[in-house]
Order: C-alpha cells, then structure tokens, then sequence
C-alpha cells in the first residue's frame, strides 16, 4: 500500500509539472524572462563585441591596431551614434593575447584627441588628451589585464582593467571640414602608438587601417544571434564579481563558461522572442526620455544619472547597480567616459515641442542660441530612430558650427533644418532625413563651459515647420 500511495504522489507530481511549464516563447515561460533580462544586462558587452565582429568582418584590421576613418563619417558607419564632426580612430585591444598594453598619446601640439579607454563592459578605465589624465601633455597609458599581479613600471597611467577585452576612442578634433583641417586631424590621430609593453624599449610600428565608406554594421539584433554573442563574451572574459549572480541565469539560456553553445529550434524561439520582448522594454524606457536638465524643454542628457554616477565611481556605490538604465544607454550609444562634462556633453531628443516623433517625411527646425557655451565646436546629428545609427543612404548627417558655409542669422542664432529635401536657400543648415522613418537627435558640446550647466544658455525644443 506504502509503495502503491508512493507511485501515485510521484505521478501526481509528475503531471502537475508537465501542467503547470510553458511551452518556450509563451508570456510566463521563466526562460524567456531569464533571457530577456540576459539582454539588458549583456547589452553593453554585446555592444562592444559587435564592433569587434565588424572590424574583423569588414576590414584587415586586427586587435591591439588602429582602425580609423580618414573623412568624417558617413552612414556606411553603423555603429551606434557616431560622430560626423570629427576623425575618429580607434583601437579593440587584446590583453589576453599582447600582455600589459600601451596606449601612447601625443601632446596637443598641432592637433588633439578627445579620448576614452574603456572595458569590454564599457567601464570607463581613464579619459586622455587635453581633459583626460594628461591634460593635453600626452602620456603613456598602460592597460593591464585582470591577472596581472606584478608591480607596473614608473611612467605610465595606470589603468587595471577587469576584462582582457575593451576600446580606446579616440576623436581627433577638427577645426573645420575642409580638407586641409581634415588632413591635419587624421595626420595628427597617426601619431598616436599602441604596443605591447614587453616592446616598451622598441615598438613595433602601429598599424592603422582606413575604414572609410566601408560597411561597418555594429547595430545591435534583437534576436537569437544576440546570446551568440553574449556566448561569445562569457566565453572570453572573466566573471566580475558582481556579475556571477547572472551564472546560473545563463546556464539556463545554454551560455556556460568552457562548454559548447548549442541552443536547440525550441530555446532558438525562446529566444527570438526573448529579444524582441527586451527590445520593446528597452525601448519604450528611452521613449519616456531620460531626466532633463532644463524642465521646460525635452532635450535629456545621453545618460541617466545613476549610470553616470555608477560609472563615474567603478561601480562604487555597494547599494546601487543601475542594470536597467544601462541596458538603455547602451542600446543608444558606445564608450564611457570618466570626466562627464569635460571634453564633451551630450544631449538627446526624439520628440518635437509638442510631444510628438519626429517624422522623417516632415521638416522640423531647431534655433540654436546665439553664442553658445563651447571652446570648441556644437554640432546636431540625426539618426534613425529604430537602429540609432546614421540613417542610411542619406547625403548629410549632421549640421555643426564648423560646417562649411553655415548661416547665421542677424541675432547670431543659428537655424538648422531638418527634412527630406533642403528649404530653400537653407542648404547649408539642413540635415536630410528619411521620409519612410522616424529619427532622433543628439546635439553635442565639445568643450562645454560653464554657462551651459548653469543653465544660462538654453537648448530649445525642436518645431514642425511647414517645407519652403
């Protein structure tokens, strides 16, 4: 009878099991949450795996090399909000495979570098050129790798990295687009010398290879491919401490340190769907905007507050992991850097000043104030909408106080149109947009002084406009 009552409750409990699981990719199937979750954590990590891929996959360039964009960019750049108002350079470094790494900087003499050097998490290590750990007086950065257990050398930045992995960002600055200033800007990022440090007493010469109009695609799939590449990071790096929490989470998903990762047709749709879900979360928090700076107005900075803080600090508030709003930045943009507010600032808009999208078949125009609060330059870039990248095909991504042959107005404001066609006579200031999608902004400030923080110069919102 004892035997008989045991089979029974071992049936029972059996069947209410078969009961109660889901089928993968239903709503309440706890894989397909663990997944979604795996997404917005992984997403700065991804983020930078992609570039990686895209180097490797598009260019003869190799890790701990430089690849760099002899003209500013245009939509061929996928990656994530780049700049078309500088020359960038940029180097995915290895220490797995060179040992303790080498950035060296030049001074700012002929030419500088707004630059950031930052983990395969996009942790900012340290901040280089004028406003970074140099102050413009170059330096010698040394990356060391997480095993490293010796006493660095004297003369270095020290910069003790939790992965093997990361980037260096490296903007040289241009004073204008023509082609002297943008020839003096690529001459002067070629100075720059990456090398391993067991070459300190005899670099070998760094190898730069032109990404220029070549298609580097880095836009982030929201679909099973991304737990490829979070596979591929996991597989690569070590834990973080503050990470492991997430070992047991992947292990459900097939990502395991040391194994194979084979997802059946059944977890492939799991998973699918997982990033699609991620996706709309992700997304419909960065259509809410960030905090804003200036309430009246619906310009937000690039970044939350708490992942600048959480950055800012290594992550050194115990209490305080900001896992969500970082999933968010980073579906936006790429880099960390540790002076916020220094070499640059950032800001964000993806409605007009009547709360609507901005749609790439209407023209908007924003009134930039006059003198603006810049050592440098501003510049406003759109973007597409959905992949936050350059939107493709279009002839002009951007309009900055640089730009060749911009107009001002008799008040000293400066109009910038955005559209599918040009208003008339207002070539010059116009930034084309697709008219099939829907586009954001981002309006940058490069060397950002005071008045702008202390809210005395104002950015105002973006105004539908009827087409001249």
């Amino acid at each position: 009878m004892r035997k008989a009552l045991t089979s029974i409750l071992i049936l029972a409990g059996v069947a209410a099991t078969h009961a109660g699981a889901a089928s993968p990719g239903t709503s309440n199937d706890p894989v397909q949450r663990r997944a979604v979750e795996a997404v917005i954590w992984g997403m700065p990590a991804v983020n930078t795996e992609l570039m990686v891929q895209a180097m490797l996959r598009s260019t003869s360039a190799k890790e701990n090399e430089i690849v760099y964009w002899s003209e500013p960019v245009n939509w061929k750049n996928q990656t994530l909000t780049p700049n078309p108002d500088s020359i960038y350079f940029m180097s995915f470094v290895n220490t797995k495979v060179s040992g303790p790494l080498v950035i060296d900087i030049p001074p700012a003499e002929g030419g500088s570098l707004a630059a950031n050097i930052v983990t395969t998490w996009q942790m900012p290590l340290e901040d280089a050129g004028p406003d970074g750990a140099d102050k413009g007086k170059g330096g010698k950065y040394l990356i060391l790798p997480p095993d490293y257990r010796d006493t660095p050398p004297e003369g270095y930045v020290v910069l003790r990295s939790d992965t093997y992995g990361g980037f260096a960002l490296m903007r040289s600055n241009l004073a204008s687009h023509s082609e002297a200033d943008v020839a003096k800007a690529v001459a002067y990022g070629k100075r720059v010398k990456i090398y391993p440090l067991s070459q300190a007493s005899a670099p070998t010469p760094t190898r730069f290879t032109d990404a220029y109009d070549v298609p580097f695609d880095s836009t982030i799939r929201y679909d099973a491919s991304f737990f490829k590449t979070l596979n591929d990071v996991v597989q690569k790096e070590p834990w973080i401490q503050r990470d492991r929490v997430m070992i047991d989470q992947l292990k459900t998903l097939g990502i395991e340190k040391g194994k194979p990762y084979q997802p059946d047709a059944n977890m492939q749709k799991a998973l699918d769907a997982a990033a699609r879900q991620a996706n709309k979360e992700l997304s419909a928090r960065y259509d809410l905007g960030f905090y804003r700076m200036v309430p009246e107005y619906r310009w937000f900075p690039a970044a939350m507050p708490e992942v600048i803080r959480a950055v800012s600090t290594g992550y050194g508030n115990v209490d305080e992991y900001p896992v969500d709003a970082r999933g968010v930045t980073y579906t936006l943009g790429f880099t960390g850097i540790k002076r916020i507010g220094t070499a640059q600032f950032y800001l964000m808009v993806n409605k007009d000043k009547d709360g609507k999208a901005l749609d790439g078949k209407q023209t908007y125009r924003l009134r930039v104030p006059a003198n603006p609060p810049v050592k440098q330059y501003w510049s406003v870039t759109a973007y597409d909408r959905n992949t936050h990248a350059l939107i493709r095909n279009v002839p002009r991504a951007s309009v900055a106080s640089t730009t060749t042959g911009v107009q001002k107005e008799n008040d000293g404001v400066v109009e910038v149109y955005f559209g599918p066609k040009a208003p008339k006579g207002k070539e010059a200031n116009w930034v084309s947009t697709d008219p099939k999608g829907s586009f954001e902004l981002l309006f940058r400030l490069y060397g950002p002084e005071k008045p702008f923080f202390d809210k005395e110069w104002k950015l105002p919102d973006v105004e539908r406009v009827s087409a001249r």
